[in-house]
């Protein structure tokens, strides 16, 4: 068990409903080493400050977000957070189910971040033609 970061603290830094303010630069330097390591489908980043900017970028490109956490464990150096993320972009929703994994340094700060998640489907699925290429594409791959 993390002795410095409780399943609450991670529900509590993986919750933002919609018109909620996200963390603050001081609430993820709370729980981020410095030279944390980032990943996600599309991009990887190193250190706090990029992986703040990567944060802010993406609000920046939304309208809004919403970022709802479900099942959360810790289990020594390591933990898990499954959530929901929401995005609403030019006055349409976008759902994204995911899951983090969080690997703890000795500080007890997180020193990797990595979010696995389906990017293509919920982007790209709704739009009409490439939705229909994009369920095609998924399904050479699982048939």
């Amino acid at each position: 068990m993390n002795k410095f970061i409780s399943e609450k603290d991670l529900k509590d830094l993986f919750t933002k409903g919609y018109g909620d303010k996200p963390p603050t630069t001081k609430q993820w330097s709370k729980y981020y080493e410095d030279d944390v390591i980032f990943s996600d489908p599309t991009q990887v980043t190193n250190g706090l400050v990029a992986y703040i900017d990567a944060q802010n970028k993406l609000i920046k490109r939304c309208d809004d977000i919403s970022l709802e956490s479900h099942s959360i464990a810790i289990n020594g150096d390591v933990g898990f957070v499954e959530w929901t993320l929401g995005l609403k972009i030019m006055k349409k929703e976008f759902i994204y189910p995911g899951t983090t994994k969080l690997v703890f340094g000795k500080t007890g700060k997180i020193k990797e971040h990595r979010d696995y998640f389906d990017f293509c489907g919920p982007t790209f699925g709704p739009v009409p033609i490439l939705g229909s290429f994009i369920r095609w594409l998924y399904g050479l791959f699982v048939n």
